[in-house]
């Protein structure tokens, strides 16, 4: 990872499905075009284990995309084994809510999930029961079915537990998915993974119509997703008094709700903690919070409308960030603290990167591509061309190939012995 001067910013250079029970989803042997191939073989059934909507968080946005991509393309069948959740889901794709915290309840989840070819599980240490989410192990020792088990998260610095638990996972699993380059390499060198199990596959995305950021008499620069501490969305509102000599009005948006952990720990502390900030700072005037619900349709035309998307977030450890994906294949200029997935994906030269906790230069940096149409324009070229490989549709061929390949190599093992 570059250096960065730390008052400058730096260029990077370097669906609705026809669901059915899961009997009737799995195994169903349904005949299609194998990934990237013309003949005809079965397609497997898959069964993914994630948190699902109408749970608020990346992981169920991320099954949930990922099922319906799944079942564009040709999987035999998808289905849904829902981790938690208080509120019902009406998606005909759930076809088991899995309380953790009862063996009774886990074993119920494994023989739902054997019933498919193929078993998808979202991997984050908080949405599993035990601590550090340990009760995952129970579930995968009862599994029969191959598992491929998708990495939304690989500590630098992880406890012992933590550090146990994500190499027992990963034994557990026959492939393993890393979502960037930067996260198969710590967890090779960190960990004691069987490398040959390791699939790089992107983070979907939906994908918008790529254009040039529109020209405004008032520039837009929004950060959105689930706001909490470490967002680093305090340090824009820092910066903000330092562009009022731009010479044109401009808005910062903070679109989104609390996390819904932080709202029931803390409440709204944090989000009113950022408006007396932009009081302080006198800037109260350019700043707009929208913590409405926004579908999929409004989202994207939310981001349409920006000039300039903008990820400050204090963690230099995250691996994987949707907002991030989403923002670069709409094709909006990005400015980002150089968490490992930016550093990856902007460069490039999708977008800059500036220090964390810098208001100075992420100053800076807005105010150039503000006020730089060219820039703007370069960047969302370099959107364009990577737009293309983070498709949803793209994504789930990568998937179903790979689970095509588990059970072909299981088949194979089996017809050996």
């Amino acid at each position: 990872m570059m250096t960065l001067a730390p008052d400058l910013p730096v260029p990077v250079r370097s669906l609705e499905p026809d669901l059915r029970s899961p009997t009737d989803l799995s195994r169903s042997g349904a005949s299609q075009p194998a990934v990237g191939r013309g003949v005809d073989i079965p397609m497997p059934s898959i069964g993914i284990v994630s948190t699902f909507p109408p749970t608020a968080c990346g992981l169920a946005t991320f099954a949930s995309a990922l099922g319906s991509g799944l079942d564009r393309i040709g999987a035999a069948g998808v289905g849904v084994v829902r981790v938690g959740g208080d509120t019902p889901s009406n998606d005909r794709r759930v076809v088991l809510d899995w309380r953790p915290g009862s063996p009774r309840a886990t074993a119920e989840a494994a023989r739902v999930l054997d019933s498919f070819d193929v078993v998808v599980l979202q991997h984050e240490y908080g949405i599993f029961g035990g601590p550090d989410g340990s009760e995952v192990l129970d579930l995968l020792e009862l599994v029969n079915a191959p598992v491929v088990t998708t990495l939304h998260t690989v500590p630098l610095a992880p406890s012992i537990r933590q550090h146990e638990i994500l190499e027992a996972v990963c034994r557990g699993s026959e492939a393993i998915v890393t979502m960037t380059r930067a996260a198969s390499r710590r967890l090779l060198a960190h960990y004691r993974v069987d490398e040959n199990r390791v699939h790089p596959i992107p983070h979907g995305a939906t994908m918008l119509p790529v254009e040039v950021p529109p020209p405004r008499e008032e520039p837009l620069v929004i950060t959105w997703g689930l706001i909490g501490p470490g967002k680093g969305i305090e340090w824009v509102i820092d910066a903000l008094p330092l562009m009022r000599d731009l010479g044109v009005p401009f808005r910062y948006l903070v679109a989104g709700r609390t996390h819904p952990k932080v709202l029931e720990r803390d409440g709204e502390a944090y989000r009113e903690d950022l408006m007396n900030r932009a009081a302080t700072n006198g800037v109260a005037d350019l700043v707009e919070f929208d913590d409405e619900y926004r579908s999929l349709p409004d989202l994207m035309e939310m981001i349409s409308r920006a000039t300039c998307v903008i990820l400050p977030y204090d963690s230099s450890d995250q691996i994987t960030s949707g907002v991030l994906v989403d923002a670069v294949t709409a094709g909006r200029p990005v400015v980002s603290t150089p968490f490992p997935h930016a550093a990856e994906l902007l460069s490039s030269g999708a977008g800059l990167l500036v220090p964390h906790r810098n208001p100075v230069a992420i100053a800076s940096a807005l105010r150039r591509i503000i006020s730089s149409p060219t820039l703007a324009r370069s960047m969302a070229e370099k959107c364009r061309e990577l737009a293309r490989l983070h498709a949803w549709p793209t994504v789930a061929e990568q998937y179903l190939a790979l689970a095509n390949s588990l059970v072909t190599a299981r088949r194979s093992r089996d017809v050996a012995v």
